[in-house]
Order: C-alpha cells, then sequence, then structure tokens
C-alpha cells in the first residue's frame, strides 16, 4: 500500500462467509459468467483438443496446426491493450464488449463445423484468431468483481470469477473425449466424430450467454438502485464525441 495509507481493517467474517456473499452479487455473477464464456473455448483448443483435431480432423500438415494455435497468444497480446483502453473509456459497456468477443470465437466454430467437407485454411485461421480474443476478453469478469465488491471481500470475488472458465474448460473437455471414446473404437477419429464431438461447446456458449444477460439484468437493477444509469449507446458515443471535441479544443 502506498505510504502514509494505513492498513485495511481485519476481516470480522470468515472465508465462506465472504464467498457467498461475493456469489449473490449480480455483479459477481455476471463476472464468473463473462469467464466461463470467453476462456473455456481458447482453453480446450489451445490446451488439449485443438493439435489432434486439426491434424487428424481437417488434415491440416503439423507445423502449420501448431502455427495456427500460435495464433492463441499473438493475437491474444495484441487485443488485450486494445481491449484495456475500451473498458476504461467505456466501463458500463463492458459487458456488450465479452458478447462481441464471444461471437469472435463462436460463429467461426459454427461456420467450421457446418463446413462440407474439410475447412478452407483462412477460416481456420478466423477460428483461431477468433478464440484468441477470448482469453484478455476473460480479464473483464474480474473488473466486474473489483467494481461490484468492497475491497475486503475481492478476492472471494475474484476466486468466484475464476470458477467460471475452468469449469467449463473441464466440462467441455471431458465431454468432447467421451463422445470421441464412443464415437470410434480405436485413437483415430474422422471428420464426422471430432465435429460431433467439438460440438459440445455450442451448449456450453449458451449457457455462459444466457447466465451473463440474466446476471446483467440483476447487476443493473443494483446500479439503478444506487443511482447509477446505463446510458444507451447513442448517448454514450455523444458523451465520447463531446469528450474528444472538448479535448481538442484544449489542445489548439
Amino acid at each position: 500500500r502506498p505510504p502514509g495509507v494505513p492498513p485495511p481493517p481485519r476481516p470480522t467474517q470468515g472465508a465462506r462467509a465472504h464467498v457467498r456473499a461475493a456469489f449473490r452479487h449480480p455483479g459477481t455473477r455476471l463476472g464468473m459468467w463473462t469467464h466461463w464464456t470467453t476462456s473455456f473455448a481458447p482453453m480446450v483448443f489451445g490446451m488439449m483438443w485443438g493439435y489432434p483435431y486439426l491434424t487428424q480432423a481437417e488434415g491440416v500438415p503439423g507445423p502449420t496446426a501448431s502455427l495456427l494455435i500460435g495464433l492463441l497468444a499473438v493475437v491474444g497480446a495484441v487485443v488485450g491493450p486494445v481491449l484495456g483502453i475500451l473498458v476504461q473509456r467505456h466501463p458500463l459497456r463492458r459487458s456488450n464488449l465479452v458478447l462481441a468477443m464471444v461471437a469472435a470465437g463462436l460463429v467461426p466454430w459454427v461456420s467450421v463445423l457446418l463446413w462440407p467437407g474439410p475447412a478452407p485454411l483462412w477460416l481456420l485461421v478466423l477460428l483461431c484468431a477468433g478464440l484468441a480474443v477470448g482469453g484478455p476478453g476473460s480479464a473483464i469478469g474480474f473488473d466486474f468483481a473489483r467494481t461490484f465488491n468492497p475491497a475486503h471481500r475481492l478476492g472471494a470475488a475474484n476466486a468466484v470469477v475464476n470458477l467460471g472458465g475452468f469449469t467449463a474448460c473441464v466440462i467441455a473437455t471431458q465431454l468432447i473425449g467421451l463422445i470421441l471414446d464412443a464415437a470410434a473404437d480405436d485413437s483415430t477419429y474422422s471428420l464426422a466424430d471430432f465435429r460431433l464431438a467439438m460440438a459440445v461447446q455450442i451448449p456450453l456458449y449458451a449457457v455462459g450467454i444466457v447466465g451473463m444477460y440474466r446476471a446483467r439484468a440483476r447487476a443493473r437493477r443494483v446500479l439503478a438502485a444506487q443511482g447509477s444509469i446505463v446510458p444507451p449507446w447513442r448517448e454514450a458515443l455523444r458523451r465520447e464525441w463531446r469528450s474528444r471535441t472538448r479535448s481538442w479544443s484544449r489542445d489548439r
């Protein structure tokens, strides 16, 4: 802490009480569902099933598959700072940014799964780039926890948020493996086998999106009760333009 700032008071409640209080707040649950929806698909693809899917199902050479998976890190490093600026400038629009990043991964996945035959390389590039956006996007979940919880409860709130993405990741990873085991007798899987298995991610996306919408509506009711009203997009953009105009006028 900065010099001269007194230490925070010792908590009067135990860890379980803080976790319960954090989970009950819709802002924390909004962060949890944000982390769930944005992070599970890139983790499943990058750490477990992406390479065998690309090489066995799509017929991509091993070095090319490695480069595609490497896009998860490269694109994430580029998107992260841009996303930080947008969150700073439009804090009341964070959930819309999250939904846009979810679409960046979900739409290419649906396109790949519905493509007749092996997907073209350009579509696989879009898939990996879209999934990469979810990595830095999941950090918005922790920003929800930070702004909706008091400081003494922030650790518990972050734990609840962190639970979202890793829970979905474990569920998806296991379900994909179980479906592949049931679809084939050996470790050689066809494109149809992999597509059937990878499709289990779509319901998990749906669960996360529905959870986000429900938690966001409740969090906005809490903000309204506190006197904070979320302006419509048109008003938000108008305020941004006025702020920029005044800044340009002062610089001149």
